[in-house]
C-alpha cells in the first residue's frame, strides 16, 4: 500500500448538519444524536439527545470525529445516528476500519493543530480530505493484526476503568450505609445530622478536635522556600492522602511565623477555592505546615483520624456548597468546629475507616495497573503505526473472525 495516501482515499466523510432544534428529544424517539466530545466515552459515544429530523447521518462501525472544540477526537458509531455539526462521520474504505481509527488517535495532537477559529477551535472536510494516513505504507493483513492487538489493549483499560467505577460507587453506597446503619444493624434514632444507630453519638468537630491554621511565609524571602518541611497549598487538597508537597520550607521560616507543624493523620481542609476546591479534604501522611487558607482538623484520642476523614468527604458537596459568602465565599474555623458527625465507639470507627481502606487500595491498584496498560497502548500505537515494530510474520489467532 502506497505510503503517501490521504484521507480521501481510503474514506468517505460525512460532515455533520445540526437538525431543527425542534426535532430534539430525550426520551428515545428518532436515532441518537451526537454533538461533540461531550457525548463520546472511552471507544464509543453514548446518547443523550435524539433526533427525529435528521439532516447527516452516521452508519454503525463508521468513525466518529470532533471537528469543532475540540478537534481530532475519535469514538466508534454503535447503530446509525444523526450528526450535529461538531462531528464527521469518516467510513473506512479500503483500509481496515479499526486501523484508521487507532492511526486517527495516533495523529490527534497533529489534527488539532490544524484547527483555526475566533470563538472556537475548528477543522473543516477540505483539511479532513488531506490528512496524511498510513504514512509507513502498511498492507492490509498487518493492518488487522496492528488493530487487534491495539484492541486487545484498550479492552484491557476498559476493563479496568469498569472495575474503578464500580468501587468508586461501591465506596459511595457502603459510606451511606455505614454512616447512618453502623456495622451491627441495630435500631436507629434521628437526629441533627440524619439517622443513625441507637448506640451512637453525635458529636462537635469542636469539642473532641483541635481546629486551627496556618500562615503563608514571606514569598519575598527566597530563604523561606528551601528547607525540608512540606507546605501545603490550597490546591494540593483533593480528598486525598499527603504524603509530600510541591513547596517545602526552611526551619527559619517556621520559627519566624511560629507555624504549626501538623503530624500525621491531620485533616486539612480547604476553605477558600472557587468550583470544587472549597470543602475537600485532605489527610496527612507527613508532618506538614499549611496556609491561612486551609484549616487543619487534629482529632483527639477518641476520634479515629481516617473514620473523620471519610466521613467529611461524604459530605464534601455540602461543605462545598457551605461556608460565607461575601466578596470571597469561604469556610472559616467557626464554621469547621460546629460541625456535626456521627460518633460510634473508637473501635467502631477503627473497623468503618478498615473497610474504606481496603476500597482505596483497590482502586489504587487498578490506577496503577490502567496507567501502566495506558502507557503501553501509546508506546505500541506509536511503534507499530510507525513501522518501527513489524507484525507481518506473527501469527495472530482470530484476528479475522473479529474483523
Amino acid at each position: 500500500m502506497s505510503g503517501d495516501l490521504r484521507l480521501s482515499d481510503v474514506a468517505e466523510m460525512v460532515m455533520g448538519q445540526s437538525p431543527p432544534s425542534t426535532s430534539y428529544n430525550e426520551i428515545g424517539e428518532g436515532l441518537p444524536f451526537y454533538q461533540g466530545k461531550t457525548d463520546f466515552g472511552a471507544t464509543y459515544p453514548t446518547p443523550r439527545k435524539y433526533c427525529t429530523e435528521p439532516k447527516k447521518l452516521a452508519e454503525a462501525g463508521d468513525i466518529l470525529m470532533s471537528v469543532r472544540a475540540p478537534v481530532g477526537t475519535t469514538n466508534l458509531c454503535r447503530e446509525k445516528s444523526c450528526i450535529g455539526r461538531g462531528i464527521a462521520a469518516i467510513r473506512a474504505n479500503g483500509i481496515d476500519r479499526d486501523f484508521l481509527y487507532f492511526y486517527l488517535r495516533k495523529i490527534e495532537p497533529y489534527i488539532d493543530s490544524l484547527g483555526s477559529g475566533a470563538i472556537f477551535k475548528a477543522i473543516n472536510k477540505s483539511q479532513l480530505s488531506e490528512l496524511p494516513i498510513n504514512e509507513a505504507g502498511i498492507e492490509l493483513p498487518e493492518q488487522r493484526k496492528i488493530a487487534h492487538i491495539l484492541s486487545t489493549v484498550q479492552r484491557a483499560i476498559e476493563a479496568q476503568e469498569r472495575i474503578i467505577q464500580t468501587t468508586t460507587e461501591l465506596k459511595k453506597a457502603l459510606m451511606q450505609k455505614l454512616f447512618t446503619e453502623g456495622l451491627r444493624n441495630e435500631s436507629q434514632k434521628l437526629t441533627e445530622i440524619d439517622l443513625v444507630p441507637e448506640s451512637w453519638e453525635v458529636a462537635r468537630i469542636g469539642d473532641c478536635c483541635d481546629v486551627s491554621t496556618g500562615t503563608t511565609p514571606s514569598t519575598k524571602k527566597p530563604e523561606y522556600y528551601v528547607g525540608n518541611n512540606p507546605f501545603i497549598k490550597t490546591g494540593e487538597i483533593t480528598n486525598n492522602r499527603i504524603s509530600g508537597a510541591s513547596v517545602c520550607i526552611s526551619d527559619q521560616a517556621i520559627a519566624k511565623y511560629n507555624l504549626n507543624v501538623y503530624k500525621p493523620g491531620t485533616l486539612l481542609i480547604a476553605m477558600y477555592g472557587q468550583g470544587k476546591t472549597r470543602g475537600q479534604i485532605s489527610i496527612l501522611e507527613v508532618p506538614a505546615s499549611t496556609s491561612q487558607n486551609a484549616g487543619a482538623i487534629a482529632p483527639s484520642s477518641e476520634v479515629d483520624s481516617e473514620y473523620l476523614w471519610y466521613y467529611l468527604m461524604s459530605q464534601y458537596e455540602q461543605l462545598r456548597r457551605s461556608g460565607i459568602e461575601g466578596h470571597i465565599s469561604h469556610l472559616n474555623l467557626g464554621y469547621i468546629k460546629e460541625i456535626l458527625f456521627p460518633k460510634p465507639s473508637l473501635k467502631d470507627q477503627q473497623s468503618i475507616a478498615s473497610m474504606f481502606r481496603g476500597l482505596d487500595k483497590k482502586m489504587l491498584l487498578h490506577k496503577k495497573k490502567r496507567r501502566v496498560l495506558q502507557d503501553l497502548f501509546l508506546t505500541f500505537l506509536h511503534e507499530l503505526m510507525t513501522a518501527r515494530i513489524r507484525v507481518n510474520g506473527v501469527e495472530i489467532k482470530r484476528v479475522e473472525a473479529e474483523q
